[in-house]
């Protein structure tokens, strides 16, 4: 590595360490106990704000818009009025509890509950409207590019874009999906650029980056309801032949004994759910692990000094970095495994035209 390389990459190191020295520094003046659980939990889950650094003391971050509807209608305010334990309008943040870090009120009876719908314009919803933004806007300028010279090869980033797409195309969606593959080329590669641009931004600490969209159950939810949606949609009568009279024993399908059908059934559930927790559990395990290698430096501190925590940074932001590069790899596969099972269970549910296909 060239001087001047190791030189930054050193520099580095040492703006991440003297960062958590001076964090650990604040914990202990306020005699605090460092909980490496709460950290973790405080960088993956939602919030109300974007936080961007902690400096000494003082957070610094972006408040976001909270749109909650309570008891007595709509109400729309700044995540910043609710800083620091702050009221507005009886709605405060929950400190403690199954509502902890949420916008809550209290009832009559001082009881504190959810308000009666929540649609705060929340850390992961934003990060999401950024990614849809800048993958449209790298879309179009490609295809402007393609409509400038079509005959010209494209080099560079469009150039890599325009390979990846292709591959994708090629050895996922056609294969997959022998008959009118076109009609699902569209949806099936939009999931991938959103699931692979998502997953490498919540992989940049600062902002825009450092959102754990595809770590949130939810988000995860929301896409494979869609495959499971158009999946169900464009099926073909035998797809549901299969699931409503499939080729059994007649005893084993009967209205009176509906075994085979139950099972059909099941499974074609299962099928939504295991791409729910396989992209969620893979990209918030990735992100898990990246935190708890930087919170040893803070418990090695707490318990052995500066010292200590100097012998573990070392390997911790070793791990750490080997990790988030790790971790760029596993974007791409979660991305290109969502996308070719959602093709596959889309093709399975056109049976009819794949083998009108490979007769031909």
């Amino acid at each position: 590595m060239p001087l001047k390389n190791r030189s930054y990459f050193a520099l580095i190191l040492l703006l991440i360490f003297t960062m958590s020295m001076g964090a650990l520094r604040a914990e202990e003046q306020e005699k605090k106990s460092f909980d490496i659980k709460e950290m973790i939990f405080t960088h993956v889950l939602d919030s109300y704000e974007w936080h961007i650094m902690t400096i000494g003391k003082k957070n610094i971050s972006i408040p976001l818009l909270i749109i909650v509807k309570g008891e007595d209608g709509w109400h729309a305010f700044s995540s910043s009025k609710l800083r620091d334990g702050q009221q507005y309008n009886g709605f405060y943040l929950s400190k403690e509890g199954k509502n902890k870090g949420k916008v809550v009120t209290k009832n009559q009876a001082g009881e504190e509950m959810r308000p009666k719908l929540d649609i705060s314009f929340t850390k992961n919803a934003a990060s999401i409207i950024i990614a849809s933004i800048a993958l449209i806007i790298i879309m179009l300028s490609i295809a402007a590019q393609y409509k400038k010279d079509p005959i010209r090869p494209m080099k560079g980033f469009g150039g890599a874009i325009e390979q990846l797409t292709m591959s994708v195309y090629n050895d996922v969606i056609k294969p997959n999906i022998p008959n009118d593959y076109q009609k699902f080329a569209p949806y099936l590669l939009t999931v991938f650029y959103f699931i692979f641009l998502n997953n490498l931004l919540g992989l940049i600490p600062l902002f825009p980056g450092g959102a754990n969209v595809t770590g949130n159950i939810a988000v995860t939810l929301i896409l494979a309801l869609l495959t499971f949606i158009i999946t169900n949609v464009f099926g073909k009568k035998e797809y549901w032949k299969e699931i409503f009279w499939p080729d059994v024993p007649v005893f084993l399908k009967t209205p009176l004994f509906p075994l085979m059908q139950f099972i059909e059934f099941i499974g074609m559930l299962t099928k939504p759910f295991a791409l729910t927790i396989r992209l969620f559990a893979n990209m918030l395990a990735g992100h898990m692990i990246v935190l708890v290698l930087m919170g040893l430096i803070f418990i090695f501190y707490i318990m052995m000094g500066v010292g200590g925590a100097l012998g573990i940074s070392v390997i911790s932001i070793a791990f750490g970095i080997f990790m988030l590069l790790l971790d760029v790899l596993v974007s791409f596969i979660q991305a290109y495994v969502f996308t070719i099972l959602s093709a596959i269970f889309i093709g399975m549910a056109r049976p009819e035209e794949r083998q009108v296909q490979k007769s031909n």
